[in-house]
């Protein structure tokens, strides 16, 4: 019985069908001529609030319609689980031109004449990454002029049905959506779909895709432009090939564009960094064997009878110093001259990459007509939030009109609340990063004991020092815990923003930005600037260690040096981070649609519409580009800020780009509802964030240099210590450290052991021997070091700083072929 009623509902779906003669997939209405421009979707549920959602949608259809557009619905019979209404909405040419005009669209008014750039040399070269002409250039270029109705003539209107855009006609009814009002409640007028969205009255709203993503639309009006996107750029295969920007900016609007444009010469910019990183870590890989210190280290008759003392207190033994021979070795991969050449490198390479860009931005804002585009215009418009919970008003001194506004005392409560909270937040990070501190002290004594002590781990040992065990399993904690708070913090940071009542949406976007890297910042960097700048730097020495809480003695770094453990945890928070980010925003959103797609499977294609298939998609929200953004600049601080300790760190980060600018294509095509087209002629706030942590990483490369690594006590041995003509470095492991008397050890530091009855231990540090008057006190060669070091930074600084504005300074930031364009 079940069945036979299944299949009468089939055949009047059939029936259904063939009485239209329309195929499901169009993007028309029933009669397959005017074009469907946006579609809301609402569930007819029948609860309390039915009645309400029922007036509030009348009086809202009635509105769109008295604005001009035009209405169809689609009966919850008609749809796929028989729940979903849907209605389409299609926008007219008199209301286009009304709108056009209001939102100063600007329109083709004659093909361009400039004649076109004289070809590059390299283009034979590049042949094999470009793109078919008809992808990268899918319409002619035109001059253009705001749309104006009285002047229709002067426009290039060969069809008044194509002559807008998809694009820019889902932006003007998205205008009209946010705008329409739907009544009165408790006194005040109600409008925009935003409100009606978040309070349940309809579902979803959307524009749609214009066919599906592996197949062109059989219909021969649409262009298949989703069609195009997918198999020229958004599968991984196309990875070497330039991107469309043309056509990306044609189907998205130009604020996704940018955010591609960016990412792709970021991605370009990045192939240099990468070589010349590679070059730099190959060379400590050839150099290694010749590595006087390492040699020392390793030889039996030096490293093998210098006897370190105890690592902890009480519970480690002494330790013969060639124990630590693997990882002084490894240690030379990235702490060699090759570091410093490419941390003043990188530092030149920031500047070259923002003044290119700054370069690229402008070409785009020509090709893209946004040169004299007002961001106010849009951005300034008020926030439907901010005129719905401001009551009060006052008179605007410029259009003399009453505008709703926030009182004084308002908005310093609300931004002392949270200030508070973010202050708050930043705190806890810092306990965390204390707490993880704790853990490596805590840990650290548990595995130099057990790995001195056992003969199980023999094999490894070499390689594994208590210092690198420690280091690994602290990052991945670490890791985890950063993993957490971001979670959390994402949602209080919007919650804040949401609470501060920013008047436009640029105000809006601008705070939760200051606020999200604020926080992402000490979030993910804390843990290096406590590795690279404190770790080992303030342990004391033996007899006269200094305490955490009076209670865990400070960690030593490795007799190698501290920069092999800043490499660590900064390959492990940054490739973690890479790894985490891409499976979260290609495989949750693919299980998501896949879960919410195998209803409609066994529905045949013609019977599953193309507003349906697009309902089922995910949302591409306000903040989608906001956390794109957020994740390729927190990155940028990983190869900038720390670049002196890991010169592979922007090889890391070009093989993620790669992958990255695909993953994002893949899942904005195949994934996401089309989002709404919308206007932008930059980065905005994030090209100042760049430019900081530009600024910023000269000064923290220069001091990782200086403090972090060892070349500074390196070259002052060279130069102003070393008796042997012949090998200049030899004896400068002997030269590093200090003598103690074990008979000086208090009790709370000596080892419960002393097998071999030694005398005398020694230790990282430049102090006066025992035997001296100024026992235990630093020697001359100490405070020479510390001058050296301040001196190099100072140097260092002043160097790569000069170079940096000469280069901003001789670039300019329009190139001049695009300035005479303009004029």
């Amino acid at each position: 019985q079940q069945s036979g009623r299944k299949y009468n509902l089939f055949l009047k779906r059939r029936l259904r069908i063939d009485k239209r003669h329309q195929s499901k997939d169009s993007i028309f209405f029933r009669d397959g001529v005017r074009r469907i421009d946006f579609v809301l979707s609402y569930v007819d549920d029948l609860n309390k609030e039915w009645e309400k959602k029922l007036e509030r949608r009348k009086e809202f259809e009635r509105n769109l319609q008295k604005a001009g557009l035009e209405l169809e619905t689609e009966d919850k019979k008609e749809s796929e689980d028989g729940k979903i209404f849907f209605v389409k909405i299609h926008a007219p040419w008199e209301v286009l031109i009304t709108y056009a005009e209001v939102l100063n669209i600007k329109v083709p008014i004659k093909e361009n004449d400039i004649p076109p750039m004289v070809e590059n040399p390299l283009d034979c070269v590049l042949f094999p990454l470009r793109l078919p002409e008809k992808v990268m250039h899918p319409e002619p270029d035109y001059f253009t002029a705001p749309f104006s109705k009285d002047k229709q003539e002067l426009y290039l209107i060969n069809d008044e049905s194509t002559f807008f855009s998809p694009s820019m006609r889902n932006r003007i009814v998205n205008y009209i959506l946010t705008r329409c009002p739907y009544g009165t409640e408790e006194g005040k007028k109600k409008f925009g779909i935003k409100r009606l969205l978040n309070n349940g009255t309809y579902t979803a709203a959307y524009p749609l895709h214009d066919c599906q993503y592996w197949k062109k639309a059989s219909d021969p009006n649409c262009d298949s432009e989703r069609h195009t996107l997918y198999m020229e750029w958004a599968r991984f295969l196309r990875f070497y090939k330039e991107q469309p920007l043309v056509l990306i900016r044609k189907y998205y609007g130009e604020k996704i564009g940018i955010y591609f444009a960016w990412l792709g010469f970021y991605t370009e910019m990045l192939f240099l960094a990468a070589v010349v990183g590679l070059i730099c870590f190959l060379y400590g890989l050839f150099t290694m064997d010749e590595n006087m210190s390492s040699k020392e280290i390793c030889d039996p008759a030096i490293g093998g009878e210098i006897i370190m003392c105890p690592l902890c207190d009480r519970d480690c033994e002494y330790w013969r110093l060639n124990t630590t021979c693997e990882s002084s070795q490894y240690s030379h991969l990235f702490d060699n001259v090759a570091t410093l050449f490419f941390a003043i490198f990188m530092g030149i390479w920031v500047t070259l990459f923002l003044e290119f860009w700054k370069r690229r931005q402008a070409r785009l804002k020509y090709e893209w007509d946004l040169v004299d585009f007002e961001e106010e215009q849009q951005q300034l418009q008020l926030r439907p939030e901010y005129e719905a919970k401001c009551t009060q008003k006052k008179k605007n001194p410029i259009t003399q009109e009453m505008e709703p506004y926030l009182p004084l005392t308002s908005q310093a409560v609300r931004f002392c609340i949270s200030g508070a909270t973010v202050l708050f937040w930043v705190s806890l990070i810092i306990a965390s990063m204390i707490a993880v501190i704790v853990y490596r002290l805590a840990v650290y004594a548990a595995f130099a004991s057990l790995m001195e002590n056992t003969q199980t781990l023999q094999p490894i040992s070499g390689l594994l020092t208590p210092q690198l065990a420690t280091s690994v399993t602290a990052s991945c904690l670490n890791f985890v815990i950063i993993m957490i708070l971001n979670f959390l913090y994402e949602r209080i940071a919007i919650w804040i923003t949401d609470m501060e009542i920013p008047r436009t949406h640029m105000e809006y976007e601008n705070r939760l930005t200051m606020k999200m890297f604020l926080f992402q910042f000490v979030n993910y960097y804390s843990s290096c600037f406590y590795v690279a700048f404190f770790k080992g730097k303030f342990v004391g020495y033996p007899g006269a260690y200094t305490y955490m809480f009076n209670r865990w003695r400070n960690e030593e770094c490795d007799p190698a040096g501290c920069l092999i453990e800043l490499t660590t945890q900064l390959t492990i928070v940054m490739a973690g981070k890479q790894i985490w980010g891409n499976i979260q925003e290609a495989i949750v959103p693919w299980i998501c649609n896949w879960w919410g797609r195998r209803k409609a499977r066994n529905n045949p294609e013609n019977l599953y519409s193309r507003w349906e298939q697009d309902h089922d998609l995910q949302t591409f929200g306000a903040l989608g580009l906001f956390y794109e953004y957020l994740e390729m600049v927190i990155q940028f601080g990983f190869i900038t800020l720390f670049v002196a300790s890991f010169p592979l760190a922007p090889l890391l980060a070009l093989m993620n780009n790669i992958l990255e600018i695909r993953v994002d294509s893949w899942k904005l095509t195949t994934q996401y509802r089309r989002p709404v087209a919308a206007k932008a002629h930059s980065i905005g706030v994030w090209q100042e964030i760049l430019n900081g942590m530009a600024i910023l990483s000269v000064v923290t490369n220069a001091f990782i240099v200086a403090f972090t690594s060892d070349m500074i006590p390196r070259l002052v041995y060279y130069y102003a210590y070393s008796e042997n003509e012949d090998s200049p470095m030899s004896g400068y492991i002997n030269n590093s450290l200090s003598v103690f008397q074990i008979s000086d050890f208090p009790e709370r530091n000596e080892p419960k052991e002393n097998p071999e009855n030694f005398v005398i231990c020694r230790y990282r540090d430049y102090r006066y021997p025992p035997d001296h008057e100024k026992k235990y006190l630093h020697t001359m060669q100490f405070w020479h070091i510390l001058a050296a070091k301040l001196a190099f930074i100072i140097i260092m600084e002043h160097v790569v700083f000069i170079v940096k504005f000469f280069v901003a300074w001789m670039i300019p930031d329009v190139p001049a072929d695009v300035k005479a364009k303009i004029k």
